[in-house]
């Protein structure tokens, strides 16, 4: 670089390009592959144009909208300015241009036109999988509308498929969201804590009384949430569901005070809020009583989100860090032919496709049992499966969120370069829909009231004789050894009582995970024989899947000692 005057300038200037996007459809070949895999090539070439456009929209206008939503969070005005209570939230046109384009691009409406059957969810599903990392986590109340909707598909009647209509629609002007609100000071995880109050107006129509204490997506025209009628007995079995919808004819919020706008870690486009219910009306939905049990049609599909965004959220991670490792230069040359660094991205490359991999199998259980054609055992089998899927795409997207952070060095530690908001917003993954302990627990559940491990097992097993390759069968036979380890700690832990279950129910159900997305790797690998995809089925099956937790008394006084041990003397 020279002056004007043409003497050489020694302080010449450096300045590293930003990493850069691509069309989200066609850079994905792990998505490509799997719905050439998994879709009938009629309905491939049908829907295929949708997804190139919606993976360029990814990463061209709906990207700027996202930052630009980013970067005008909510804001609480409580009061108008003579003085009367309005509790108005008040977003930017970004987030209100979001809403409109998931309405068109039918991310919700998708799934309930069901123009491919049992392959609906599969289609729309990987419409939310492009949307999402680029929407500012408008996922997060599409969500709670699919799940909404679901609910009152399942649940609702004459008088609420209105509601249903707006939900699944695909006209902007039509269109409504739902929130959720389920968590409360005293329920939080346990919603069989809720302590808001229904009280009986006439026939299904009540007035609730309670605090929310953290309910997302408050600018929704509707929410679902649970309440106990008056006399109703304590505990889940005592819960109702409720419809409410928030505003009047005005616009104004209907006996809902909005407290505040939580101050969060992420999600900060999100309008997150703490609401005080103070007769607000709600229509009861699915009859009294038995709340937790029938909500769990909602959480399937909201668990099932979160699990599809944490796979999409690690994509997006993996294709920055990759175009920002063939663009910076370190040492000589590109990060990209340091083979310490390839070996780094080939890695987080392995978690992501054994986390997509699980993340769509539950989505395609979920359409099977959404258009009937599940059989008894799949049934079971996303009942298993759901948790698992959640609570372990969840923990992966966290962990690589914080590898991509690192492979940028201090450039990903700068919160204007966009890469810390990727952590900050992965975090909220194994928060919401349930944590980690509490699905772990969930997963126990499943196998209680129904032989849900059994089911999976001969599915697996099932699945591993119909994928035999030369290549493939190692990985194949380890895969076996681990369902036969868990089969036997199963058992173990059966006759050892629920605190040797609940100490070691994390481990299990990471090993559930871990060994399905191993059968997943080998069944893709079988089907595609791609080079990448049986590298990955053979290093994926190479590791201790299912190391486990002998969760004995000896072992539970030991965990107490080092959990206590900071108050020990």
């Amino acid at each position: 670089m020279t002056s004007p005057l043409g003497i050489k300038n020694p302080m010449s200037e450096f300045i590293q390009d930003a990493p850069r996007l691509g069309n989200q459809y066609d850079d994905d070949t792990l998505l490509r592959s799997y719905l050439r895999w998994r879709l009938p090539a009629k309905m491939l070439a049908e829907v295929e144009p949708d997804l190139r456009r919606l993976g360029h929209r990814a990463a061209t206008d709906i990207l700027a909208l996202g930052e630009e939503a980013e970067a005008s969070p909510p804001r609480h005005v409580p009061y108008d300015a003579w003085g009367k209570r309005v509790d108005r939230i008040e977003t930017s046109d970004a987030w209100h241009e979001l809403d409109r384009i998931s309405a068109t691009e039918g991310i919700v409406a998708t799934a309930y036109e069901r123009a491919h059957g049992v392959h609906s969810r599969i289609d729309q599903f990987a419409r939310l999988y492009l949307f999402a990392p680029s929407s500012a986590l408008y996922s997060c109340p599409l969500a709670m509308t699919d799940g909404a909707a679901r609910f009152l598909e399942v649940h609702g009647d004459e008088t609420t498929r209105p509601v249903f209509a707006h939900l699944t629609s695909r006209d902007p002007r039509q269109f409504w969201t739902s929130g959720q609100w389920m968590t409360e000071r005293t329920g939080g995880s346990d919603v069989g804590g809720t302590s808001t109050m229904a009280r009986c107006e006439s026939g299904n129509d009540y007035r609730l009384y309670g605090l929310k204490w953290f309910t997302s997506a408050t600018t929704s025209q509707v929410a679902m949430t649970l309440a106990r009628i008056e006399g109703a007995p304590v505990g889940g079995s005592g819960l109702s569901v409720f419809l409410i919808t928030l505003r009047d004819r005005d616009g104004l919020l209907r006996n809902i005070r909005v407290d505040r706008l939580k101050d969060k870690l992420g999600t900060r486009a999100l309008p997150t809020a703490e609401l005080t219910l103070e007769g607000t009306p709600a229509r009861l939905v699915g009859g009294t009583g038995e709340g937790v049990r029938k909500i769990a049609t909602l959480f399937n599909v909201t668990r099932v989100y979160n699990a599809v965004a944490a796979v999409a959220g690690m994509r997006r991670a993996i294709a920055l860090a990759t175009d920002y490792a063939r663009h910076r230069v370190a040492f000589g040359k590109p990060l990209i032919e340091h083979p310490l660094h390839v070996e780094t991205l080939a890695e987080m490359g392995l978690q992501f496709r054994a986390a997509f991999l699980l993340a769509f199998r539950v989505v395609e259980l979920l359409g099977k049992e959404e258009c009937g054609e599940a059989t008894e055992s799949e049934l079971h089998l996303l009942r298993f499966l759901i948790p698992v899927a959640k609570l372990y795409t969840a923990k992966r997207a966290i962990a690589l969120a914080s590898e991509v952070i690192e492979s940028f060095g201090g450039a990903g530690y700068v919160e204007d370069t966009g890469i810390p908001r990727l952590l900050r917003d992965a975090q909220v993954l194994s928060i919401w829909e349930g944590t980690t302990n509490v699905l772990s627990l969930d997963t126990l559940r499943a196998m209680d009231r129904v032989d849900a491990l059994g089911a999976w097992t001969g599915d697996v097993r099932r699945r591993l004789g119909a994928a035999r390759a030369a290549d493939l069968n190692p990985s194949a036979e380890r895969v076996v050894s681990a369902v036969q380890r868990i089969e036997d700690y199963a058992t173990r832990a059966s006759r050892s009582g629920k605190e040797f279950q609940q100490t070691g129910a994390r481990s299990f159900a990471y090993a559930i995970a871990r060994t399905e997305a191993a059968t997943l790797l080998i069944e893709h690998a079988h089907s595609s024989r791609d080079r990448p995809a049986i590298v990955a089925a053979q290093r994926w099956c190479a590791r201790h899947l299912a190391p486990l937790v002998e969760g004995d008394e000896l072992h539970r006084a030991d965990s107490a000692h080092l959990a206590e041990s900071d108050h020990q003397t």
